[in-house]
């Protein structure tokens, strides 16, 4: 038998969100994050390692593109600069360079062509200073007679002037350090002649290879030498040579020789006067004494007993 009643069926449909509270989408907002924090940390680092004027010629690139530019320099895409990421050193202590300043490949030319010109200037002076002593030697009723003793000559440290001995006209007695009369007049002649120049005056004795009887362990011609460049020095002094010029007073002994094949000869006993030059001069007070750089024409000698 049929049934009159009907059955209503009833369909539920369940809108369904995709993940739900496990989805992805807060691993986006991570990632961004973790990206803002990076490039924030890379600013700080940038910020720290980059120079006072470094950070302004940044600023000034940013503000003014087209004026930076155009006017060159660091920031305007040289590899100097840290705005490119080039350069040997990314924290330089020079910074930015500034308007109306040259830049420091400029600067470091122009510093070499000074320091050139006044070098040859120096050079210029002293072999002006040179011509005048010889000249003062032929002049001078009190020189003459030592001409043949007395060589002048340029070198790498200055105008050297070398007084030597002769067979039968000493500077100093056998085994003395005092200076004979005949000399104390030349001595004193240089010393004002050597005056009228500023620069500074190196001082060095020497002596022949004849040793002393105890030989180098009590007074040598170590010493000897020594107090002969002392001797001299004093009538250098009294000659009217400022004190104040006076850089360095040494004595070498027999190490350096004007004639090595014969150590006897006379001329190896001499005073050595030198005008230093202002690489001399400077590399004295730097390094101190370089007793060995006195005589550049001779390469090296042993010291005799």
């Amino acid at each position: 038998m049929a049934s009159d009643s009907s059955q209503n069926i009833v369909v539920k449909r369940v809108k369904k969100v995709a993940g739900g509270s496990h989805g992805g989408s807060w691993k986006i907002a991570y990632a961004d994050f973790v990206t803002a924090m990076m490039a924030f940390f890379l600013l700080m680092w940038l910020l720290g390692s980059t120079t006072k004027g470094d950070m302004q010629g940044i600023a000034d690139y940013f503000n003014t593109p087209l004026k930076v530019a155009m006017a060159g320099g660091s920031g305007s895409g040289d590899a100097s600069s840290v705005v490119t990421g080039g350069g040997k050193d990314l924290s330089r202590q020079a910074g930015q360079v500034k308007e109306g300043e040259l830049p420091p490949q400029r600067r470091n030319i122009n510093l070499r062509a000074a320091e050139a010109e006044l070098q040859a200037r120096e050079k210029a002076r002293l072999g002006e200073l040179k011509g005048r002593v010889e000249a003062a030697i032929e002049a001078n009723t009190a020189l003459r007679p030592f001409s043949k003793q007395i060589k002048v000559d340029l070198t790498a440290d200055g105008l050297r002037i070398q007084i030597v001995d002769e067979q039968n006209r000493p500077m100093f007695d056998s085994g003395s350090a005092v200076v004979k009369d005949s000399m104390r007049e030349v001595l004193r002649e240089i010393g004002r002649l050597l005056n009228d120049v500023p620069n500074r005056i190196s001082l060095a004795g020497h002596t022949d290879a004849n040793k002393y009887a105890m030989g180098e362990r009590g007074y040598s011609n170590w010493e000897l030498s020594a107090d002969r460049a002392n001797a001299s020095r004093r009538e250098l002094i009294a000659g009217g040579i400022l004190e104040a010029k006076m850089l360095r007073v040494v004595g070498l002994g027999p190490a350096v020789m004007l004639d090595p094949a014969n150590p006897a000869n006379p001329i190896n006993r001499r005073i050595s006067i030198t005008v230093l030059n202002q690489q001399a001069e400077q590399r004295i007070l730097d390094t101190g004494s370089d007793a060995a750089a006195e005589d550049p024409a001779v390469d090296s000698a042993e010291p005799a007993g």
